[in-house]
């Protein structure tokens, strides 16, 4: 299961791995937030020839998943599980060093506590949007749009859809055809770079980018697609249903839907509506 954990509102690439029990963690994202370096990569590659050269084993134990990039396809990463991380940041000086150690536990503990109550998973996904300054009528929707997001990749892998390329070139096929806009250059249009698109939608983009989903799902069920060149045609029709009402509610409203506005422009709003 991949997810995305927040530290000091700052994301951190992470997966479960049921059978092992355990958490895994990108390396560069945990180093990232605790050294403040805007070249991870750079760092971690530097570490690792010192850990080599003190004689320790640790970089050689790491291991590596398939995680999204802030381009939206998976590339294989270096992660990490808790007592690998612990053991890693004893090599990195930094301030942030103690609070991420309590992070980590309570990471652990949670999840534990998650998977005897999958409620709980619900509530500190809603937890964290809030603290990021997202609203509760903002929030509900996103967390729909999870649920969505989730029965159309389970479809796409009983399809014998692959993940990582395949998955990415289906999300852009339904994304142009319901807003005139690959995932990429809607991300060029809101000024996003590692930032989630969907965490960045308004509402109503929200709303749409669910109906395509929700009806390139229900598409596929009916129809069985066989190869990939059938799934693609599915995911064109089920954007396009969604982009003809996208259109329908420009030509009522006289507005625009796919916006400029981001999660920083949308707070920003909102603190200025407060203030006011």
């Amino acid at each position: 299961m991949k997810d995305l954990k927040l530290f000091e509102n700052k994301k951190i690439r992470s997966a479960w791995d049921a059978g092992q029990e355990k958490w895994f963690f990108s390396v560069v994202d945990i180093i990232e937030v605790l050294t403040d370096t805007d070249r991870p990569r750079k760092y971690w590659s530097d570490l690792k020839t010192k850990l080599k050269t003190e004689g320790s084993e640790l970089s050689e134990k790491i291991g590596q998943l398939k995680m999204q990039s802030e381009d939206g396809k998976f590339y294989l990463t270096d992660v990490a599980d808790t007592e690998q991380l612990f053991r890693l940041i004893q090599s990195i000086p930094s301030p942030k060093a103690e609070p991420f150690k309590q992070w980590l536990a309570k990471v652990g503990y949670e999840r534990v506590e998650e998977s005897q109550d999958p409620e709980k998973s619900i509530d500190k996904a809603m937890e964290s949007y809030l603290k990021l300054g997202y609203s509760t009528a903002w929030i509900n929707q996103r967390l729909k749009s999870i649920e969505v997001r989730k029965e159309l990749t389970d479809e796409w892998e009983n399809r014998g859809v692959k993940k990582g390329q395949e998955f990415a070139s289906l999300t852009d096929i339904i994304t142009q055809a319901w807003s005139g806009k690959t995932v990429g250059q809607y991300k060029d249009f809101k000024g996003l770079k590692k930032e989630n698109l969907r965490d960045n939608m308004t509402n109503l983009e929200l709303v749409l980018n669910m109906l395509a989903e929700a009806t390139t799902t229900e598409i596929s069920k009916e129809n069985n697609p066989k190869t990939f060149e059938e799934n693609k045609k599915i995911a064109r029709k089920g954007g396009e249903i969604a982009g003809d009402t996208r259109k329908q509610i420009e030509q009522q409203t006289g507005k625009a839907i796919v916006s400029k506005q981001n999660a920083k422009v949308l707070k920003e709003k909102k603190e200025n509506k407060k203030l006011g």
